[in-house]
């Protein structure tokens, strides 16, 4: 697995006329602030950096100087907001940097439907070639974005961060290397954090499975089942510098029932009867033990009627022909969307005539 950074060119030196996105007093870097920006031509951008936020008011107008200062001069791109029903100014400051850079755009949904919702609302609105996700909370360090995108340009599907220091609380800490290690082990996608919201995709892997739920956080292991390819870079981690965290133990449980999704779309949506099947022979193999261990008993005389045992033998036949017929059922409606899908586009990556 690549985990190398590769080196990216230092940005022009900047004229002295500086977008500011509405803010007055921030400006970190005063070498790389970027020019007016002229109206947006017809011409599809070769990025698109979506960024779902629900409550992120404070942080946004950094956001997006800072995105513009590490994307400006070196590719065309478009910054997709995505407001997912926030109760604060979110929209009002989306509107305002648009005013101000119509590079950028604002999605508004009519309440808060999750990440996953605001995610695919975004991937819709977007035009370039390469797609970038990252949080609002400013956590993930736009100057990073060159990477991802010379990752992707080298051959690369998807291009995961990896936090090789973060800046969390331990508790947070702890949580998320067991979440990590357990999807790494189950699933062979060897990542060091498949849970980071900053990564980056090539237009077509978006196109080749629906996201809800809460799937968008496998979208790399869902990517590698089908042949794409997938890597990681170290990136860059600060702490939070406006509102609060909304990661806590239900959304780990909430991963951890996913990961049980992704596992089943992954092994076996084309072949349930691999799953139901087997589950469904040990049920019946079981019970048809106990069954004969009962009738061996009753030959010599023993009563069995009252035995619980015999219940217990039963119900284990019972559910073993339940889950094989949940198997037929899973492998006729597979054959039906097979064929209804005969003519899809294949999963070709390239081709010699």
């Amino acid at each position: 697995m690549i985990v190398d950074q590769p080196t990216t060119p230092a940005p022009p030196e900047a004229p002295e006329d500086r977008v500011t996105f509405g803010l007055s007093a921030f400006d970190p870097r005063p070498s790389l602030m970027a020019p007016s920006i002229a109206p947006p031509t017809s011409t599809a951008p070769y990025v698109s950096v979506v960024v779902p936020g629900l409550n992120e008011a404070d942080s946004l107008a950094e956001l997006a100087l800072r995105v513009d200062q590490a994307l400006r001069g070196r590719f065309t791109y478009e910054f997709i907001f995505v407001d997912d029903g926030s109760t604060d100014d979110s929209w009002a400051v989306i509107a305002k940097i648009h005013a101000e850079n119509p590079l950028v755009k604002g999605i508004r949904l009519r309440k808060n439907f999750g990440k996953a919702t605001a995610l695919t609302a975004g991937f819709r609105k977007a035009k370039g070639d390469v797609v970038v996700t990252m949080d609002a909370d400013l956590q993930d360090d736009p100057a990073d974005l060159p990477s991802f995108i010379a990752k992707v340009q080298e051959g690369l599907d998807v291009v995961v961060g990896w936090k090789v220091n973060r800046l969390d609380p331990t508790n947070r800490l702890v949580l998320s290397r067991i979440f990590n290690g357990t999807v790494r082990s189950l699933t062979g996608v060897k990542l060091h954090d498949m849970n980071c919201g900053f990564k980056a995709y090539r237009r077509e892997v978006l196109r080749t499975f629906p996201i809800y739920g809460d799937l968008f956080r496998f979208i790399p292991a869902l990517a590698a089942w089908q042949g794409f390819r997938v890597t990681e870079i170290p990136v860059r981690h600060h702490a939070r510098k406006y509102g609060t965290s909304r990661y806590g133990l239900e959304r780990i449980l909430r991963g951890f029932f996913d990961l049980l999704s992704v596992l089943f779309l992954t092994r076996y949506s084309k072949k349930p009867m691999h799953l139901f099947g087997l589950i469904g022979l040990v049920f019946t193999a079981v019970g048809l033990l106990i069954n004969a261990y009962l009738t061996f008993l009753w030959f010599f005389g023993h009563k069995i009627g009252d035995r619980p045992l015999l219940l217990l033998g039963v119900l284990m036949i019972l559910l073993g022909i339940q889950l094989f017929s949940m198997g037929f059922i899973g492998e006729f409606l597979a054959f039906q969307m097979q064929q209804r899908h005969q003519t899809d586009e294949l999963p070709v990556r390239e081709e010699i005539e």
